[in-house]
C-alpha cells in the first residue's frame, strides 16, 4: 500500500533520512518525540514536500505518478491542517462530494450524528476533540483504501481519542484490504490498534517490530552493579546507568527470566522501550 525506501530530506537544522512499509490489511504505527520526522516524512509522502532523494510509492505507483483518481482512494489527516472555520458540517458536506466521488453521505450524516458533532454549529465553535472527531470522519467516508494519519489524537483527552481509535478498528474491519499509517508521540494509544511499529527518532528509524513481539519479548532489566557484571549481555539493546545500578532493554524476556531469576524482568511497554532506545547506551 505505501512503501517508502531511503526518503531524504535536508533542512538546516534537520535532515530525515528513513525507509517504512505499510502493508494491506495492516495498520503500521510511526513513534517518536515531537521533531523526529515523523510529519515531514507523511508530508514528502504525500507530495507537500519535495524529497532530496529515495522513491516512494503508493497504491502500487510511483507517488509521482499519482492521478487524481488514485489520491481519491486517500484518506489524510495532518496535525497541521483543517477545515476553514467559517464551515459547517452540514456546509462541509457538498465539498466533500465535490472532492471525493464515493463519498458516503449518510454514512457521514450517520456517524456525525453519533460523534455528537452538530450539523450548523462553526467548525471554529467546536472543541478540540469534535474537530480531530471531523478531520478523522472525513478520511474515511470515501472508500479510501490507504489512511495516513499524522498525529490525530494528540491534545485529546482519553475519552475523545478511544472514540478516535474505534473509528478507526471499524474502518479496518469493514475492508480487510484496507491499511492505515498513524504516527503519534502517544504510543500507548497504538499498543492496541498497530499490528507493527516503526520508532524514529532525529530522521532515522531506530526499530521496527511486530506489535505483539515488542509487547510480549521485549523486557526491561533491573539490575544492581554486582548482577550486571554476571549478567550475559549477548542480547541487550540498550543499557543506562541508574543509581541502584543498570537498567538493560532486551528482546529475549524469556531468556533472562529462565537464566537470571533474581533479575527483575518487567514487561516492556512501547513507552518504556522507547525511553530506553533513545536514551540508553548501545552495547
Amino acid at each position: 500500500m505505501l512503501k517508502i525506501e531511503h526518503l531524504e530530506k535536508r533542512y538546516k537544522n534537520f535532515a530525515l533520512n528513513c525507509s517504512l512499509e505499510v502493508k494491506p490489511g495492516c495498520v503500521t504505527g510511526l513513534i517518536g518525540q515531537n521533531g523526529a520526522g515523523k510529519s515531514t516524512a507523511f508530508k514528502a509522502a504525500l507530495g507537500l514536500i519535495f524529497p532530496d532523494g529515495g522513491r516512494i510509492t503508493i497504491l502500487g505507483k510511483d507517488a509521482g505518478e499519482l492521478t487524481s483518481a488514485d489520491r481519491e482512494r486517500l484518506g489524510v489527516v495532518l496535525s497541521d491542517s483543517g477545515f476553514s472555520g467559517y464551515l459547517t458540517v452540514r456546509g462541509l458536506i457538498p465539498v466533500l462530494k465535490n472532492l471525493y466521488r464515493a463519498f458516503d453521505e449518510p454514512f457521514f450524516r450517520e456517524q456525525a450524528g453519533k460523534l455528537g458533532l452538530p450539523m450548523d454549529k462553526k467548525i471554529k465553535e467546536f472543541s478540540t476533540g469534535m474537530k480531530a472527531k471531523l478531520k478523522v470522519l472525513a478520511a474515511i467516508s470515501h472508500d479510501a483504501k490507504l489512511l495516513i494519519l499524522d498525529e490525530p489524537t494528540a491534545g485529546l483527552d482519553v475519552i475523545a481519542r478511544d472514540g478516535i481509535l474505534d473509528m478507526l478498528r471499524d474502518f479496518m474491519e469493514r475492508d480487510e484490504e484496507r491499511a492505515i499509517l498513524i504516527s503519534s508521540h502517544i504510543s500507548g494509544d497504538l499498543e492496541s490498534l498497530c499490528d507493527d511499529i516503526y520508532m524514529i527518532r532525529e530522521g532515522s528509524i531506530l526499530l521496527h517490530e511486530d506489535t505483539d513481539v515488542l509487547l510480549g519479548e521485549y523486557a526491561v532489566l533491573k539490575a544492581d552493579e554486582e548482577q550486571y557484571e554476571k549478567l550475559d549481555k549477548q542480547f541487550l539493546l540498550r543499557v543506562k546507568k541508574e543509581p541502584y545500578g543498570y537498567c538493560c532493554l532486551t528482546n529475549q524476556r524469556q531468556y533472562y527470566m529462565e537464566n537470571y531469576p533474581q533479575i527483575a524482568a518487567e514487561k516492556g511497554t512501547i513507552d518504556e522501550v522507547m525511553t530506553m532506545m533513545i536514551r540508553g547506551c548501545e552495547r
